[in-house]
């Protein structure tokens, strides 16, 4: 019998923190696996995102946070926090978005191992 694996299944989990520690509208700068993420709550959801702007060097987790996006503090393009995706000018490229979920009120991000 042959069983396959989902991506999620083969990704190295990191712990980050505690649950509690992560509330609703904000974001806060983790580094799991060795990479600098930008861990964002949307109500009860979870999201990580690469804490570096694809426009240049500026930490998304110093971004300002509103409906479901992230300004970057630099630029003021936006990202969607649930996906990456870049969603006015300047930007032209989105951000590598990070699996995120809570195992016993800890939070983990998931890095691929390389």
């Amino acid at each position: 019998m042959s069983t396959s694996l989902s991506p999620v299944d083969v990704l190295a989990w990191h712990d980050v923190g505690v649950a509690d520690d992560f509330p609703d509208g904000g974001s806060w700068p983790v580094v799991a696996g060795g990479v600098e993420i930008a861990v964002f709550r949307i109500g009860d959801e979870l999201f990580g995102l690469r804490d570096l702007c694809s426009h240049g060097a500026a930490r998304l987790s110093d971004g300002y946070v509103e409906e479901g996006c992230v300004e970057c503090p630099l630029h003021q393009g936006l990202f969607d926090i649930r996906t990456g995706q870049h969603k006015c000018a300047p930007l032209t490229a989105p951000v590598r978005a990070y699996p995120v979920r809570v195992v016993d009120g800890r939070v983990q991000v998931a890095v691929s191992p390389d």
